[in-house]
């Protein structure tokens, strides 16, 4: 009856003199939207009264455009890949697929691939919140939309082929065709941007900065083409096309590993400091180029991905949000802080009998901005932790590639695996960096949640109480129950005690159990507070689990399951998979054999290449010139580091025919010692 009492009077305080004349005035008054500060406009406080802007070339209209434009050049550039055994006689050959890269190389044209698969990623990523995925259709009814975004899924990768394209066909022609593209793209989405920089949609600016990650790969593919046509210019375009892609990576790998040298001095671990400890744990973290290797295609591109899926995820959580905290506090009323004092929500001095309300705005207006830092550092420290994993998959990937290239294959998984195709092999390959890119993304909005909760808990209870000097119902929780927390440190600090000077005797080489009947009678009679003990364990172990898998959610190559059960982890799986077809695909020692054993067969002449500049084994071990008329003898002596290298790379052997692992195949047995 009070409470009820207390509410109809400072109800009929805010009554107007004229009774029920201005009820109007008084139901608008609590809409959270209506705002007694004129220093915010409606304008920053209301996005969606942002009109509709149409540029002056629409989405529809470049589209309409430019569709036909890319169906001609994939024609005419399939015209220019020329089957080499179909139809010979028929316009010397048949056109031919067009490949948009070659994944399984290491050389080529890899930050351009990067920049079209980002374009590609940020495209799904705004056709997902559009009321118009398919930009040839416009107004779609919320019916056929979802049907629109299917179709949309298959529109744009087939409507941004041509970019990836013109660099895969290394032709002059097509590289004039990548320019015009490229331009052509960038040119009017930036017009687009400047002509339309506001739209209603979820924020004023949020359409124009979901677009920053492809006005940035179409720039990169702006500067890129030009530059691959400057450089066709500089070399003859039938070298440009006998050039053998990968070819100097695999010569750099190989002289790497060929020329290492035993590290001298002492085989004695040197104690180090837990500064330098420190040192070597974030260095771990920071990827630094390797001399020697490079890291796969399809790596670049789930990490490129990956950091777009973070940028994307972030901003739509940052406009999400945000804005609405600040519409809130700044229409945040006397008469709602009335409502909040009552239901005990916002501390006042004397709640039963409302007054000027004043203080207690200022608090709800504080508690409303500390939400919004709360949320702010939450998302930040999120978005830090995702690329530190991001750089650490690439660490962890490079160390797992280089153990599975010299055979080491239970140094990276537990279990002895074949590293051969299979088709569930082929499809995790096709899939990782998918996979990597779909797990970002996840894994900062799982991240973002248990990071906010955790930030508003403390600073609700912690923060602002210590610094407004109340005691709140945590501290209180805390200081009646202190003889209880007190006893169960009391009991873990004993046990440890006992433990190491009572029930435990050190010798010289071994350590043994002693006063076996005192310690059965501790263990019984502390069975009951470390049942307590245990519930704090299993509380604080639920947390580092939660913790350490929302942080590491993005890893593939780490399992978030146990070892008997890690198959059930999807991405690990396809982690796990991935690396197969890589090593057995993509072995850089592999690969630069095969080059060796291709130059070998070609017959020798005036016009062809001399053995002496093509075993790479011969010119990276041994740099004098041999005479070319002991040809015999550079024959075997690339013999030799062959069997030197599939000695060093048992995993090697596998990849070669089954006469070849007869030892006695190719001169690779030793001969016996003359007496």
């Amino acid at each position: 009856m009070a409470m009820a009492a207390n509410v109809s009077g400072g109800m009929q305080d805010a009554l107007p003199e004229d009774g029920f004349a201005g009820a109007d005035d008084l139901v608008s008054d609590w809409y959270i939207y209506e705002t007694m500060e004129p220093a915010v406009s409606q304008d920053d406080m209301f996005p969606s009264i942002i009109p509709d802007c149409d540029p002056t070339i629409s989405p529809r209209l470049h589209h309409t455009c430019m569709a036909p434009i890319s169906l001609a050049v994939l024609v005419g550039l399939s015209l220019l890949v020329k089957r080499r055994r179909l139809h010979r006689s028929c316009w010397n050959g048949v056109p031919g697929l067009l490949s948009p890269a070659n994944f399984l190389e290491e050389e080529g044209n890899r930050g351009l691939v990067a920049a079209v698969f980002g374009i590609l990623f940020s495209s799904l990523c705004v056709l997902v919140l559009d009321a118009d995925p398919l930009p040839l259709v416009t107004h779609s009814s919320q019916s056929t939309r979802e049907y629109w975004k299917i179709l949309a899924l298959f529109y744009y990768p087939a409507f941004y082929y041509p970019l990836i394209a013109c660099a895969a066909v290394r032709h002059r022609a097509s590289y004039v065709l990548g320019c015009l593209l490229s331009w052509c793209h960038c040119v009017v989405l930036i017009w687009q941007k400047v002509d339309c920089p506001q739209s209603p949609k979820i924020y004023r600016y949020y359409s124009t900065l979901s677009y920053v990650p492809i006005i940035l790969c179409l720039l990169l593919l702006s500067l890129w083409y030009p530059a691959l046509l400057i450089r066709s210019f500089t070399k003859k375009e039938e070298a440009l096309d006998k050039e053998v892609l990968g070819r100097g990576y695999y010569k750099k790998y190989l002289k790497a590993i060929l020329s290492k040298r035993p590290q001298k001095g002492s085989s004695t671990k040197i104690e180090e400091s837990l500064l330098s400890r420190v040192q070597a744990y974030l260095r771990s973290y920071a990827y630094t180029p390797e001399e020697g290797f490079q890291i796969p295609l399809k790596l670049i591109l789930s990490i490129t991905t990956a950091v777009i899926a973070v940028y994307q995820v972030a901003l739509l959580l940052l406009v999400a949000v945000v804005p609405t905290l600040q519409i809130v506090r700044a229409g945040m009323t006397k008469d709602i802080v009335v409502l909040l004092v009552q239901f005990g929500l916002v501390p006042s001095e004397n709640p039963s009998v409302p007054g000027d309300m004043e203080k207690e705005l200022n608090t709800v207006k504080y508690y409303l901005w500390s939400l919004e830092v709360c949320y702010i550092c939450s998302l930040v420290l999120c978005c830090l932790l995702t690329c530190a994993m991001l750089l650490r998959t690439l660490v962890m990937h490079r160390n797992n590639l280089k153990a599975l290239y010299q055979g080491a294959v239970l140094d990276v998984f537990y279990k002895a695996h074949i590293l051969r195709p299979s088709r569930q092999a082929i499809v995790c390959w096709m899939s990782f960096a998918s996979f990597q890119t779909a797990f970002a993304c996840l894994g900062l909005l799982i991240q973002q949640v248990i990071f906010f909760i955790c930030s508003v808990g403390f600073t609700f209870l912690f923060v602002i109480p210590l610094q407004s000097g109340t005691n709140t119902y945590l501290f209180k929780v805390i200081e009646n129950m202190w003889p209880f927390w007190l006893t169960l440190v009391a009991a873990v600090i004993v046990q440890n005690l006992a433990a190491r000077y009572q029930f435990l005797e050190q010798q010289p080489l071994r350590k043994e159990l002693t006063n076996r009947r005192a310690l059965y009678i501790v263990t019984y009679l502390l069975f009951p507070i470390n049942v307590l003990v245990g519930v704090l364990a299993g509380v604080w172990r639920m947390v580092i689990s939660g913790l350490y898998n929302a942080i590491h959610f993005c890893q593939l190559d780490i399992s978030l399951l146990n070892r008997g059960v890690e198959t059930f982890d999807p991405g690990y799986h396809t982690y796990c998979h991935y690396l197969k077809i890589e090593v057995s695909q993509s072995h850089p020692v592999m690969k630069a054999f095969c080059l060796l054993l291709l130059q070998l067969a070609r017959p020798e002449g005036p016009t062809g290449v001399r053995a002496s500049n093509v075993e790479e084994g011969i010119q990276l071990m041994q740099p004098k010139k041999a005479p070319p008329s002991r040809a015999r003898f550079k024959q075997s002596r690339a013999r030799w580091w062959l069997a030197y290298t599939l000695l060093n790379n048992p995993s090697l052997t596998a990849c070669r025919k089954t006469a070849l692992s007869d030892p006695t195949a190719n001169g690779t047995q030793l001969s016996p010692p003359k007496p």
